[in-house]
């Protein structure tokens, strides 16, 4: 096994510091469905609180690297530092259902190329990491994309358009109807970064969606790609990171999946 770097290390150890409290509050999420004021002013507490502990700890690690949240108000960056690219809590209707998936997210992007990723799942206690050339990990275990290349046994995972994105949902039916009948079954989930980490496990043998942030995505893409999978746009542009969809695959299935999604 590649032994963690001080990057991955740093951005481990924060992201595990936020998950106690969002385990914490996560214990408190089911009394809240009965309540008649109800859970989100809750859970959009909860968010907050596993942002500022991010905040704090990654920069205090690493004080001169640019710093975007989810939660963030955007501020000019400095192009010659690194960025992280945090998701305090993705996943977040899970969370707010008391459904047991969701993670913190943390990717470090230089110029516009994610280098390293942490993805942590609190709750089945799962961390993923990958760093440009050293390989893509779940705990201490090397991670690898699928093999499978028979569309009739892949398992893809991917993202449904809700309220007020109408124009996105009748792309989705179409993409839908072209894959759903060819494969083994479609996941929707619910937290993109866990679906890209699956992938690079190769739980999943690809993922997409539409109206991603690159907070959603900064993490797994290299995970995706340093376990020996593909990943670009939808239509195949490598703007990938800033370009609002998002397709991961296995190599095998990669150009065959692609092709029916975009038919």
């Amino acid at each position: 096994m590649s032994q963690p770097s001080a990057i991955i290390n740093v951005m481990a150890m924060a992201a595990k510091k936020a998950a106690l409290g969002l385990v914490r509050d996560f214990g408190e999420v089911d009394q809240l469905q009965v309540s008649q004021k109800g859970p989100a002013d809750f859970v959009s507490a909860a968010d907050l609180r596993s942002d500022e502990i991010l905040r704090r700890e990654l920069s205090k690690a690493r004080p001169d690297y640019n710093l975007i949240t989810e939660e963030s108000e955007a501020k000019p960056l400095n192009p010659d530092q690194p960025t992280f690219y945090v998701d305090p809590l993705d996943g977040t209707t899970n969370f707010l259902h008391a459904i047991p998936h969701f993670c913190i997210s943390i990717g470090l992007v230089e110029g516009k190329k994610p280098v390293a990723g942490v993805i942590y799942d609190p709750i089945k206690d799962e961390i993923f990491w990958a760093e440009q050339g050293r390989g893509a990990f779940v705990n201490d275990r090397r991670m690898r994309v699928s093999s499978r290349s028979q569309l009739n046994s892949a398992l893809l995972a991917t993202g449904i358009p809700f309220k007020g994105s109408k124009g996105r949902m009748e792309k989705f039916t179409k993409q839908l109807n072209n894959i759903a009948g060819q494969v083994s079954g479609v996941r929707r989930m619910g937290a993109a970064a866990l679906d890209l980490a699956y992938t690079a496990a190769g739980r999943y043998e690809a993922y997409w969606e539409e109206g991603c942030y690159p907070w959603d995505l900064a993490a797994g893409i290299i995970m995706v790609r340093e376990a020996g999978g593909m990943v670009s746009e939808l239509d195949g542009g490598d703007q990938v990171l800033h370009g609002g969809t998002i397709y991961a695959s296995n190599a095998n299935l990669h150009d065959e999946l692609r092709r029916r999604l975009t038919a």
